[in-house]
This record gives C-alpha cells, sequence and structure tokens, in this order.
C-alpha cells in the first residue's frame, strides 16, 4: 500500500501530524502497536492523572473546604475503585474519540509495531507474528517516550512503581515514597496524599520542579507541605529493596549521611526517555543519541535521511504533548509547502496539582545567567477578589519584563486555573506585548486573570490597584 505519508506512533504528536496531513490532502497512514490510539498522553499520562486528580481534588476538598462554605457532610467516604473505573471511563471516551478522527479523515490505521526496512517501506508486525509491508514518500517518527529509572534500581510494578502502574492500583498506598520531584511524581503524588497516604518526595536537586522559575518551586512545596507531603531536598537515592509489602528506599543526605524511609509502594518519577526501540533506524542509517535516546533533527525536523521527519518526545525539548502537536502540524504544513514556525522559546509548561502552576518564557535565573537587564512585577491571589471569593488564596502570578522595551519575557503563576491562565501570557508574548500593553486590555471583574493584569501593572511602573 503506497501512502504520502505513514505516521509511527499515534500519541498527541502522531494522530495531529496525521490529521493535519489528511486536512491537507496527504493520503495518510498511521501505525500503532497497541489496540488503542493515543499514546501515552491519552491511556496512561495526561489524561487518566488528570481524571485522577479531579477526583481526588473533589473529594478533599469536600472533606476540608466545604464546611468554609456552609455545606455540611455526614459519614463522608471515598469508593477509590470507582475512581479508577471513571479514570477508565475518560481515557475510553477520548481515545474512541481518536478513532472516530482518524475515520473522519479517511486515515487507515495498522495495527502493529512499525519499523523501517528502507526509509520508504515500513514493516508492521503484527501480535501475532504477521508481517505487513506499507510505502510512503515520507515518514513521520512520533514513538514517544516510557518512564525512566535509575540503573541500580529495578522496577518490579507491583511495589517499586512507575506513573503507569501508580493510575492503576486497587489501593490507597498508606505511605508511598517518591522518588523524584518533578512534574510526574509531585502530580500523582498529590492524588495520594488527598486521599490519606503519607507522601515522602525524594529529590536530587536542592528545589522541586527544578527546571521552572524558582519561586514556583518554593511556593508549590509550601502548599504540598501543608498537603501533609514531606520533602527530602538534596538527597540522593542509593538503592530500593522490596520485603514482603514493604519498601526500603535508602539515601545520601546533602551532609553524606545514609538514610532510609520504609513504605509499602515506591513511585520511581525520575523522567521519561525517547522510546526509540525496534524502529530499525540502524537500516536507514540514524543513530540516536546515546543520552536519552534522541532523534537528531534539523530545523525542519527531518532526520539525517530525506523523507523521515521525527517530532516530539522522540527528540530533544521539553517532553510535552502539546509540543509534540505543534511539531507534528509543522512537519505536515512543510510537506504541503507551507511555512509554519514553532517558537520554543514560547511553549508553556504546567504542573496539574492545586493550585496549578504554570509558566512560559524565561525564568528569573535564566535572565541573570544571560546578563539580561529585566524588571519583576509579581501579584498575589490573596489580594484577588475572585480567588477570595472561591477559597484559592494560595500562589500568584509573576511578569519578568524587559528593563528598557517593556517587552515581556516570561511569565509565571501557581494558582487557581494557573493551566487555562498561562494562556495570555503565550499569546502576549507571540506578539511580543510590552507589560504595559496588557495592562491596557479590558479584563473581565472578578476573575483570577485580573491577577496577570495586577503583576503586569506591577512590572511596568509598579502600580498595581489591588496591593
Amino acid at each position: 500500500m503506497q501512502y504520502d505519508v505513514i505516521v509511527i506512533g499515534s500519541g498527541p504528536g502522531g494522530y495531529v501530524a496525521a490529521i493535519r496531513c489528511a486536512q491537507l490532502g496527504l493520503k495518510t497512514a498511521i501505525v500503532e502497536k497497541y489496540n488503542t490510539l493515543g499514546g501515552t498522553c491519552l491511556n496512561v499520562g495526561c489524561i487518566p492523572s488528570k481524571a485522577l486528580l479531579d477526583s481526588s481534588e473533589h473529594y478533599h476538598n469536600a472533606a476540608h473546604a466545604f464546611t468554609d462554605h456552609g455545606i455540611q457532610l455526614k459519614d463522608l467516604k471515598f469508593d477509590f475503585g470507582r475512581m479508577i473505573k471513571r479514570k477508565q471511563e475518560v481515557v475510553d471516551a477520548n481515545t474512541s474519540g481518536i478513532t472516530y478522527l482518524m475515520k473522519k479523515n479517511k486515515i487507515e490505521v495498522h495495527t502493529g509495531v512499525g519499523s523501517f526496512k528502507d526509509k520508504n517501506t515500513i514493516k508492521v508486525t503484527k501480535a501475532d507474528g504477521t508481517v505487513a509491508e506499507i510505502t510512503a514518500t515520507n515518514v513521520i517518527i512520533a514513538t514517544g517516550s516510557k518512564p525512566s529509572s535509575l540503573p541500580f534500581l529495578k522496577i518490579d510494578k507491583k511495589r517499586i512503581i512507575t506513573s503507569t502502574e501508580a493510575l492503576t492500583l486497587s489501593e490507597v498506598p498508606k505511605h508511598l515514597v517518591l522518588i523524584g520531584g518533578g512534574v510526574i511524581g509531585l502530580e500523582l503524588g498529590s492524588v495520594y496524599a488527598r486521599l490519606g497516604a503519607k507522601v515522602s518526595v525524594i529529590e536530587y536537586m536542592d528545589g522541586i520542579i527544578p527546571t521552572m522559575d524558582k519561586a514556583l518551586g518554593k511556593e508549590l512545596q509550601k502548599v504540598l507541605t501543608k498537603l501533609g507531603m514531606d520533602f527530602y531536598l538534596g538527597h540522593k537515592v542509593t538503592g530500593a529493596a522490596v520485603k514482603g509489602k514493604e519498601v526500603t528506599v535508602t539515601f545520601d543526605t546533602p551532609k553524606g549521611e545514609k538514610g532510609e524511609l520504609k513504605g509499602d509502594y515506591c513511585l520511581v518519577a525520575v523522567g521519561r526517555v525517547a522510546y526509540t526501540d525496534g524502529l530499525g533506524l540502524e537500516n536507514i542509517g540514524i543513530t540516536v543519541e546515546e543520552r536519552g535516546r534522541k532523534i537528531p533533527v534539523n530545523e525542519h525536523l527531518e532526520t539525517s535521511v530525506k523523507g523521515v521527519y521525527a517530532i516530539g518526545d522522540v527528540i530533544t525539548g521539553a517532553m510535552l504533548a502539546h509540543k509534540a502537536e505543534d511539531e507534528g502540524t509543522l512537519v505536515a504544513e512543510q510537506l504541503a509547502g507551507q511555512k509554519p514556525h514553532i517558537n520554543y522559546n514560547l511553549i508553556p509548561g504546567v504542573v496539574y496539582t492545586w493550585p496549578e502552576v504554570a509558566s512560559v518564557g524565561q525564568t528569573e535565573e535564566q535572565l541573570k545567567a544571560a546578563g539580561v537587564a529585566y524588571k519583576t512585577g509579581q501579584f498575589p491571589f490573596k489580594a484577588s477578589g475572585r480567588a477570595r471569593a472561591s477559597g484559592d488564596l494560595d500562589g500568584f502570578v509573576k511578569v519578568l519584563a524587559d528593563a528598557a522595551t517593556d517587552e515581556i519575557l516570561g511569565v509565571h503563576m501557581i494558582g487557581p486555573r494557573a493551566a487555562d491562565m498561562i494562556a495570555e501570557g503565550v499569546i502576549a508574548m507571540e506578539f511580543r506585548a510590552s507589560a504595559e500593553d496588557v495592562t491596557r486590555a479590558s479584563h473581565a471583574h472578578p476573575t483570577y486573570t485580573e491577577a496577570m493584569r495586577e503583576a503586569c501593572l506591577a512590572a511596568t511602573d509598579k502600580r498595581p490597584i489591588h496591593i
């Protein structure tokens, strides 16, 4: 079967690339090794974790916040099995939606493991061992990533688990020892902390969410500590052993002393690694980078082999679903003769704890390191009328602007609905708005987004209205 484009992998990058190719008139096929489409994000990542985050937040609010609103509940309890079942229902609805979109756009789906025979021929090995071959003028690799681990630590998927297993536990842990203070670990840790688990976070760096602005990590740690989570920062994990239903995690403290934590589950959340196994890249002369197994590409996301492209988690850059989507769209539009662009500085990052954390552009640490003269404006949610009404008083919005031109260089926020509000910062920076430009735009009252305007007022000439 001959196509214009074959996409290997059906995650957000892959299925968006396929849809955009089809919209632009290219005959398109997609190859997926699993029986459901959607990749990690829809099946064992973004979507199921958000379902559990929402369910656990509802319970936590009912247990701790409803009385403030005059709502009295008696004998409150949760059904964890139902939470897990609902999570799967959400996943099934989303993955079936992708199947519908493939049919709607006349994209042919081939189920099986895709690998290169040559640069234009893809072998599809089905579960029963049979092999089919399909060919195309262009191939887009969108195979995503998988959880990584520590070389000395064995994942048994029962007591020492990854994020995948953490989404399908049959019980709430009594004590969850979490290795890694990044996005994935903190999101899942907060789910179980809300449901009553003791959660201990061991992080090698001196702060959580270390790739984001340091002020965000400090504030998030304060909030999660109030939730009951414990943090062991600057600690180096040295091992983990399972005995019966108990896991013992050993570590070195910042002072070089030995320590250990015992729990019934250990969640290893130390990042992800590109999934390039079994692709047959050696058959077409592509060598992956040794660290992280990333596929090298040029500015057009084309590999060293003409007509073969790679997007998403298998190439350098942030491992984010929306980055992969943008890259899939870019490749599709290039193949159709268009000239799209991606500004990688403006790919937002989000942590879906509560309060949510979101960031775009340069951090304060990056601006200092680059010697850029900048000014800062910050506005706390405790001064927001809308946040006061909803009881979401933790967090702030911080805007960094060029000291001379007032152009916004970075927006960093932690607070209610920050994941949605960061879009205002992205749009403003996409059009190179100044902080003053944002202050001149009317913001509905009362809304959380007024905090963005107030932070810009603070950055422009130190004149926020409400503090």
